[in-house]
């Protein structure tokens, strides 16, 4: 693609990483074909190949986002599906990026969406602060009819029946292992995960010691910044990101790090990214040691060998390979290759590429597309009559989750159980264990 920035405008480093990214797209529309809201709407500005014509006008003008632009871009998921098709290389992640902290710094967005946004950013980041509106939530759940924003009223069917107490598990501290020592790992425990399935944690860490990690949960470390960098708040963002290169840092220093191990993949794919977002900055080698210590959980279970499973538990699992995973991280076999190996049946959906319709926020703010991704999704889940259905994304498993009656439960909780730790809660709970 010809693009036509000009010299002062590439002197921007922003500007000049998307200049490099529109020059490499053909406008081939491949990328069409796996988009999730080009297949929902049908319009190809909400396809990669629409955004990106978008983009460019916007960003080679240096005019401030206009209405169009932004309904457009905020109706990108960031699922990536367009990334795993490109045969370009086009790098959609950091050009949509750019937009949205360009659209940040330039649109003035309503009074009600600014405040929305504004609640979303603050609240969800803080455990406590999320924990205590997922009990408004609660509350509001008999009066959600009556609420006329669907924004509001998705925010309101997304609080679980329960919230779980708080872990100690994901206090600051270190966790020895339960057999010959093989690596120390420090675990970003994330922070709406916390709050939302503290099961998640309490198996990584159990299963990981099982294997001969030393596990470390570092002082200092918070929200990986995902959120707030998807929103465009890139201030934000880097700020929650120094703060756990920082930590991870701390931990090295104390006794060596072997890896950073991430249980929930938005924020995998964010943390993986760390080099990228600090290339210019003081921190950036640090934050590219970081990006290069940073693994799913399940890429370090294969790395490790998966001890013998306890016994076959003979279930049928439908496996959802979340977006951030399988496009973000390209980690596509290897949940897969662990849940047959410790004995599981897994099968998979169809068109296993396209997206539920978390997206981290983009189900509280685009309730719509996310409700209809998440209907297709889940039927294709279900057309495969699965007994349970396994997902590495605690997003991926709270939407799924709030639409069929089938137990969702994470990868590694079901890892855990087949290698001696106890049966998880939500298949105890259907009498499947």
């Amino acid at each position: 693609m010809q693009t036509f920035f000009t010299p002062e405008q590439l002197q921007d480093p922003g500007l000049n990483r998307a200049n490099q990214i529109l020059r490499s797209c053909v406008h081939c529309g491949f990328c069409t074909a796996t988009c999730p809201t080009y297949q929902v709407l049908g319009d190809e500005l909400d396809s990669p190949r629409g955004r990106i014509y978008l983009i460019k006008e916007m960003l080679e003008s240096g005019r401030p986002a206009d209405e169009k632009t932004v309904k457009h871009i905020d109706r990108c998921l960031s699922c990536l599906a367009c990334m795993s098709t490109c045969p370009s290389g086009v790098h959609y992640m950091h050009l949509i990026d750019q937009a949205r902290a360009y659209v940040e710094k330039t649109y003035t967005r309503p009074w009600h969406d600014r405040a929305l946004r504004w609640v979303l950013a603050k609240v969800i980041p803080n455990p406590l602060l999320f924990r205590l509106s997922l009990l408004g939530a609660k509350m509001a759940r008999p009066f959600a009819a009556l609420i006329p924003d669907a924004r509001l009223r998705a925010m309101i069917a997304m609080a679980p029946k329960e919230v779980p107490p708080v872990s100690r598990n994901d206090d600051p501290q270190s966790f020895a292992p339960t057999a010959p020592q093989r690596a120390r790992v420090a675990l970003l425990t994330g922070c709406a995960q916390k709050a939302l399935n503290t099961d998640i944690n309490d198996a990584t860490i159990r299963l990981l010691r099982r294997l001969g990690c030393e596990v470390v949960v570092a002082k200092g470390m918070g929200c990986c910044g995902a959120l707030t960098h998807h929103m465009g708040r890139e201030g934000e963002a880097h700020a929650q990101a120094a703060a756990n290169i920082s930590a991870w840092q701390g931990v090295k220093a104390d006794g060596g790090l072997d890896a950073i191990v991430i249980n929930t993949s938005g924020c995998g794919t964010t943390v993986k990214d760390y080099g990228h977002m600090f290339r210019n900055d003081a921190l950036a080698g640090q934050a590219a040691e970081v990006s290069g210590l940073a693994m799913d959980v399940s890429e370090l279970l294969v790395k490790l060998g998966l001890p013998q499973a306890e016994a076959r538990k003979n279930l049928r699992v439908a496996y959802h390979a979340a977006c951030s995973l399988q496009h973000g991280q390209q980690v596509k076999s290897a949940p897969k290759d662990l849940l047959k190996a410790a004995g599981f049946e897994v099968v998979e959906p169809a068109d296993p590429h396209l997206c539920c319709g978390s997206a981290g926020t983009y189900n509280l703010l685009q309730p719509e597309i996310s409700g209809e991704l998440k209907r297709r999704k889940v039927a294709t889940l279900e057309a495969r009559a699965p007994q349970v259905i396994a997902a590495g994304n605690i997003g991926c498993m709270m939407q799924i989750g709030s639409g069929t009656g089938v137990p969702v439960v994470h990868t590694v909780e079901l890892l855990d159980w087949a290698t001696g730790g106890p049966a998880p809660r939500a298949l105890v709970a259907a009498g499947l264990a």
